[in-house]
């Protein structure tokens, strides 16, 4: 995974993440120009003709999918929109839903994979992941088209609204997922006046971004994160520190990366009067299994027709069972079936539906008396106690499906095992620490969004995150 990298530096580079290479090495110049052709596109529709740019939208990107993978897969695609726009019209979430999810596992499944793989010929080396990625948030899309259509009262969207949400080509091969109610409003919306400054933002974005790609360039060639940990005989030999941190690293890149590759998109659509899903939230800042997610898009799909439709207000057990047990179903679904995607959705459902169970405890005598009586810097600090241990938890969790089961048992034995008691107290001492300043970060956001909060009590909202005090630490 390491290849020849700056000519002029000597340096080689890390190679081992093919989707960054691919976005910002190998097919560079072919996404920028397809991108740019949008951009480009959708400026001469809204001086000429801005009543059909939502029309103009889908012209242009059917073309430009017809040119890079060929009508036989154009076709692939609109047969699959067709069918679920057919049952949709019978207005039953539930058909809908399996229709959905059985017409997604036809991609995750021989030998329905390589049937529908051989609508696309050729030795285009791209044209695999187009493949799969434009199939599968095709599938997604049209999900989220149905299920919005069986809640429309009157009449059914016609299909054309499905191709036009569709075929909007900075979405189409790699996302984010924005909801079809959401894209609906936004792409038909005739009044396209922009705030004062958002022009400026969105270049500030587009500008951050670029820099970003700039120093992750340079630390690709510096620190070999990815490699790394595919070498067992290596990871034994190093301090349990470098361990650690590697494991944190890796985390890292990967929200980074997923930060830039949709920003860079959101940046597009931004430009076209439309409102994306933000970035993922810094892992940094993760310390409950509820705000765990890396794709805000299908994170948001997910809560909205599974999670929140099944869960109600999260406050029964056993619907919130259900409903994590659903999402994280679906998600592995969406991720490929596999013996480490499983236990990833395992690990991480349980810590979900953990988090409820402790804080329904705690809600029990004498904990809640106890609650009452100490002062409210105390309770976060107790607080703090759980997050510390749920971080390094999520992080596991989370490295073991970025890296290997191996890796990630070698950290857990590391941290927990061998290098008890020094390295764990003190890696769960400094992780403390740092909770209690995200913690003390969104208290003042807090107090900022609303200067009046009445706190609830703080064992109840043993994982809330956005938990207001009016105490510091």
């Amino acid at each position: 995974s390491v290849q020849p990298g700056w000519y002029y530096s000597g340096r080689k580079m890390d190679t081992a993440d093919v989707e960054w290479m691919m976005w910002f090495s190998t097919f560079r110049e072919h996404i920028i120009f397809a991108l740019s052709g949008h951009v480009i596109f959708a400026k001469i529709c809204s001086l000429l003709a801005l009543q059909y740019r939502s029309l103009v939208f889908m012209v242009y990107g059917m073309l430009a999918v017809f040119t890079s993978m060929g009508w036989a897969y154009v076709t692939l695609i609109l047969s699959h929109c067709v069918l679920l726009y057919s049952i949709s019209l019978v207005k039953l979430r539930w058909l809908c839903f399996v229709a959905g999810l059985i017409t997604l596992a036809t991609f995750k499944m021989e030998p329905f994979i390589s049937w529908q793989a051989g609508f696309v010929t050729g030795n285009f080396e791209l044209r695999p992941l187009l493949f799969y990625g434009g199939c599968g948030f095709t599938i997604m899309r049209s999900m989220s088209f149905a299920l919005e259509n069986c809640e429309k009262k009157d009449g059914n969207y016609s299909i054309l609204e499905l191709l036009k949400y569709n075929f909007y080509l900075p979405f189409f091969y790699f996302g984010p997922i924005m909801t079809f109610d959401k894209f609906y409003i936004q792409a038909n919306n005739p009044n396209l006046t922009r705030k004062d400054g958002e022009m400026w933002n969105i270049s500030l974005q587009g500008l951050l971004h670029l820099g970003v790609i700039m120093i992750v360039a340079v630390l690709l060639h510096f620190m070999y994160i990815l490699t790394i940990p595919s070498d067992m005989k290596l990871l034994k030999n190093i301090s349990d520190w470098a361990l650690a941190g590697l494991a944190y690293l890796n985390l890292v890149y990967d929200w980074v990366k997923a930060a830039v590759m949709f920003g860079v998109i959101n940046t597009i659509s931004r430009l076209d009067h439309l409102d994306p899903p933000k970035p993922p939230k810094c892992i940094t800042m993760l310390y409950v299994f509820s705000e765990t997610h890396f794709d805000r898009g299908i994170n948001d799909f997910l809560c909205k027709y599974v999670y929140n439709y099944l869960g109600g207000k999260h406050d029964n057990v056993l619907d919130e069972l259900i409903a994590s047990l659903c999402t994280f179903g679906i998600a592995a679904l969406w991720l490929g079936p596999g013996w480490v995607v499983f236990i990833w959705a395992f690990l991480n459902c349980f810590g979900r539906n953990f988090e409820l169970w402790t804080a329904k405890f705690f809600t029990m005598e004498p904990f809640i008396s106890i609650e009452m009586a100490i002062s409210e810097s105390m309770s976060r600090r107790i607080r703090v106690v759980f997050n510390t241990f749920n971080f390094w938890t999520i992080v596991l969790y989370n490295v073991l499906a970025l890296n290997s089961l191996e890796f990630a048992n070698l950290v857990a034995k590391r941290l927990l095992l061998k290098g008890f008691p020094f390295t764990t107290v003190t890696v769960m001492f400094v992780t403390y620490c740092l909770i209690q300043l995200i913690k003390e970060r969104e208290r003042r956001q807090a107090l900022i969004d609303d200067p009046d909060p009445i706190p609830p009590p703080a064992f109840i909202n043993l994982y809330t995150p956005n938990f207001r005090l009016t105490k510091g630490i």
